[in-house]
């Protein structure tokens, strides 16, 4: 049974964008049959809405997912006719933004009506700016803590209310959130089969003693080692593990002026030595998916994609993240998907 918090119950028309937020709260008792009469015109509006026009039933915010030591807060999107087994994927906003952002202006909860996954939508506890805490001990080390572990916690209560794939769990996010992205498979490559960060830096870069640090010197790309150097530091995060890692894939445009397009090339040295593939790509592949777009191919494992011109505010391609996951492919009609145990 799913626990949700009815006084947060999100709607969106596919056709129109147009967003309600249907608030539910004690009323005063002399209300009460006033309400009473409200709520169900309003169930009754709600189901023909959903029948009639196709609607999306929206976010719902879990409350009770796990300790949540961070206060980071769960929001969460599925399909109505959710298949058995479904993978599911985490989007991680930027700075700035909550987890609703996402949800409104990028396609995923669209896709997994059509393809069948749970969405989730992770909301951070940093009142300040709302980034992401990947700076502290606790995210960068396995089972540490920080917000890293709430997600993580959010995934597994996922995976258990759903009777989710724990072989294909995703991430995914953009400027903050592929800082996040990154942090989650390093310090948990036994959750993640793969994720996908744009706009991001290495794990470990903005390192920090803190949960909200702003490591000036990675963001402006003045943080370079070796690849050997990077990878130590994702090995680090969780000594002793030698299971299969997860795939990744990272996009940076040329012009970023927020977090430098050197991150970029840090990013490809530390994954392809994690990976144990060659730093020089196996396929390069020009105006792929934008025009100005490159495409570089380091085996099945890795890929990165350098967006020439391209500033921070880097649109999220979803088409070729889906892609990258493999959440196209139909599991229950006994497809070979991609998952963790086909690493």
């Amino acid at each position: 049974m799913v626990a949700v918090d009815k006084r947060q119950l999100y709607l969106r028309n596919e056709s129109s964008e147009k967003v309600s937020c249907l608030l539910f709260f004690p009323l005063p008792p002399f209300l009460n049959v006033v309400a009473m009469f409200a709520s169900l015109f309003l169930a009754l509006a709600l189901a023909i809405s959903i029948s009639a026009q196709q609607n999306q039933l929206g976010l719902f915010r879990v409350t009770d997912y796990g300790p949540n030591a961070r206060g980071v807060e769960l929001y969460l999107y599925f399909p109505l006719n959710l298949p058995p087994n479904p993978p599911v994927l985490v989007v991680a906003h930027d700075c700035h933004e909550r987890a609703i952002d996402p949800y409104l202006d990028l396609p995923y909860a669209f896709l997994a009506d059509e393809y069948g996954f749970v969405v989730i939508y992770p909301q951070s506890p940093n009142k300040a700016d709302q980034c992401w805490d990947v700076s502290s001990n606790a995210s960068l080390t396995h089972n540490g803590g920080g917000d890293a572990l709430d997600i993580v916690d959010m995934v597994r209560w996922a995976l258990e209310d759903f009777k989710g794939d724990k072989e294909r769990v995703f991430v995914t996010g953009t400027g903050s959130g592929a800082m996040m992205a990154e942090v989650l498979l390093g310090s948990y490559p036994d959750v993640f089969a793969a994720g996908s960060a744009w706009a991001g830096v290495p794990f470990g870069c903005f390192a920090g003693n803190g949960f909200g640090i702003w490591n000036d010197a990675c963001a402006t790309g003045k943080i370079t080692k070796t690849g050997t150097e990077w990878a130590d530091i994702v090995r680090r995060a969780y000594p002793g593990y030698t299971g299969a890692r997860p795939k990744v894939q990272v996009v940076h445009g040329t012009a970023d002026t927020v977090v430098s397009p050197q991150n970029l090339k840090e990013e490809i040295k530390q994954w392809t030595s994690v990976l144990g593939v060659s730093e020089t790509p196996t396929e390069t592949t020009k105006d792929t998916p934008l025009q100005g777009w490159t495409r570089y191919r380091y085996g099945s494992s890795f890929e990165a994609y350098e967006a020439a011109g391209v500033g921070h505010n880097i649109a999220n391609q979803a088409d070729i993240v889906v892609d990258f996951f493999g959440l196209r492919c139909n599991a229950t009609a006994g497809e070979p998907c991609f998952s963790r145990s086909s690493r």
